[in-house]
């Protein structure tokens, strides 16, 4: 059995913080889902595309972040 040291002041920190950025993030997800509404927006496929493939670059950069510390970072979307 394993057993790491964790700084209490550390990991309390952490959770908090964690905890309101994740909220923040499911929020914000929300609101993109929101947008699949063809009353009050037009879009395409190619839309779409590009925003789903973005948001899941960005989860695959945050896994690899957790799993090996790398800090690359992409912090603006735009359409091409």
């Amino acid at each position: 059995m394993v057993f790491e040291l964790v700084n209490k002041d550390k990991l309390d920190k952490f959770e908090r913080i964690a905890a309101k950025r994740v909220s923040d993030t499911l929020k914000k997800m929300q609101l993109i889902g929101n947008l699949s509404n063809k009353n009050n927006y037009d879009y395409t496929d190619k839309h779409v595309k590009q925003i789903i493939d973005a948001l899941e670059n960005e989860l695959k950069s945050l896994k690899i972040k957790f799993a090996e510390g790398s800090s690359e970072r992409i912090s603006e979307f735009k359409f091409k």
